[in-house]
């Protein structure tokens, strides 16, 4: 009886196996996806800071897991807009640009 009981443990076990290793890989490639994605936006961030135009520092930025970054918020002219999507399309992982940025002059 403890044979039979013991071999059945054995068994679930090593078919179990397989599924749980799956599970911990799309969790381990869910995680990967987060990262990059947070380190593309925060690299864009950074060097639209980094430019000094007020208008830029409020874009909003955000990043999809197969690295198509959207631009949105207001700047005051097109060339601000047109800035911004340069920066962006210049940062390593980025695979396309999207912007919903609006024109709206300072009055």
């Amino acid at each position: 009886m403890n044979t039979k009981l013991a071999f059945s443990v054995i068994v679930i076990a090593s078919l179990s196996f397989p599924v749980l290793g799956y599970s911990a890989d799309a969790e381990t490639h869910k995680t990967k996806n987060y990262i990059k994605d947070s380190v593309i936006t925060s690299k864009i961030k950074k060097n639209l800071a980094e430019e000094k135009l007020s208008s830029l520092v409020h874009i909003k930025v955000d990043t999809d897991a197969a690295g198509e970054v959207t631009l949105s918020g207001k700047v005051e002219t097109q060339e601000l807009a047109d800035k911004a999507l340069s920066i962006a399309q210049a940062v390593e992982g980025v695979s396309s640009v999207k912007s919903e940025l609006k024109i709206e002059p300072k009055k």
